[in-house]
């Protein structure tokens, strides 16, 4: 547990400068290992479409009614729907996406060290075929995205003094049901510990759907990561977190979720399990269970925390202006 007390702001105009270079590197090279299209993100959605994430379920978004029509809107929680939707409208072929620079407010977060209530990330969208929902397309996604942490971590490093790489050259890919084995006494979260200290990178498979234990490892909304399909006879689900060993506070750091999204059948099936089932008649979920969006795998990944991670900071004000 940290007990120093840490600087909530950026401190200096080097640092700022760090930050942005790492950001515009990354991003450079993430629509270019995936193919993304830069796009502009909303700040706002309204509520009647559904299609504000709602993370875990409990979490209250900033909403407002709109004098003019009367209608009701909230601040962005993410863009996991959204981006899908936004697929279809710029139709956006199979193997192609968009990116975008998402801002959002949470103001249910529990403060700390990695947690702020301004969320920054950049919010991706894939367009698939219907044959890549597999585990190996999950993978192959994710080791992508996890070369470019390690391509910025070392250009980083040859621009910037004090800057180390640390990142192991493979992500390691472990299921939360083969963690929880392995672990049995332990929490979550002193499960993730455990995995990232030893392996230093790790995506962690299937997050939302209820383990041996009768606990899922992590909540997640029913209605775009696909959590519930079979991979073999012991493990479910599509999705998963990058997680690596942060040296700088001697904890483990998620850097990124993502998803291979529901398609009908997983969608019906999850809603019934959080019974969710009166969100059928939002306007986007009635469209996915018509069949009328694409296929896609999507994610967040968090600017903040990929610059706290790679300036080797230990607190995520040291990196981010969030006004409190």
């Amino acid at each position: 547990m940290l007990t120093t007390t840490y600087a909530t702001t950026i401190d200096s105009l080097e640092t700022e400068q760090q930050i942005r270079f790492l950001k515009e590197f990354f991003l450079s090279g993430l629509k270019s290992a995936l193919s993304l299209h830069e796009v502009f993100a909303p700040l706002f959605v309204k509520q009647s479409t559904g299609l504000n994430d709602d993370l875990n379920g409990i979490e209250k978004p900033v909403s407002f009614r709109l004098r003019h029509s009367g209608e009701d809107y909230a601040i962005v929680h993410s863009l996991a729907k959204w981006k899908r939707q936004r697929l279809q409208q710029l139709s956006v072929p199979a193997g192609e996406g968009i990116v975008t620079r998402m801002l959002a407010l949470r103001p249910n977060e529990t403060l700390s060290a990695i947690h702020s209530v301004l969320v920054d990330q950049w919010d991706w969208e894939l367009r698939m075929h219907p044959q890549d929902r597999t585990l190996d397309f999950l993978k192959s996604t994710a080791v992508r995205i996890y070369t470019q942490m390690i391509a910025t971590e070392r250009k980083m490093a040859t621009l910037f003094d004090g800057i180390t790489p640390v990142l192991p050259p493979q992500l390691t890919f472990i299921h939360t049901e083969d963690l929880l084995a392995r672990y049995p006494n332990a929490t979550p979260k002193e499960r993730e510990h455990l995995a990232t200290k030893e392996h230093g990178a790790v995506f962690l498979i299937g997050i939302g759907g209820m383990l041996q234990d009768g606990e899922p490892h992590d909540g997640r909304a029913p209605d775009y990561d696909d959590w519930t399909t079979l991979t073999s006879p012991k493990h479910k689900g599509l999705n998963g977190d990058i997680l690596v060993w942060n040296p700088a506070t001697a904890q483990s750091l998620e850097l990124s979720s993502m998803g291979i999204r529901v398609d009908a059948t997983a969608l019906a099936h999850q809603l019934d399990l959080c019974g969710a089932s009166q969100r059928r008649a939002f306007s986007f979920h009635e469209a996915l269970l018509a069949g009328r969006l694409p296929q896609s795998i999507g994610g967040g990944i968090g600017q903040s925390r990929l610059a706290m991670f790679l300036l080797q900071k230990q607190h995520i004000g040291e990196v981010q202006n969030c006004g409190y």
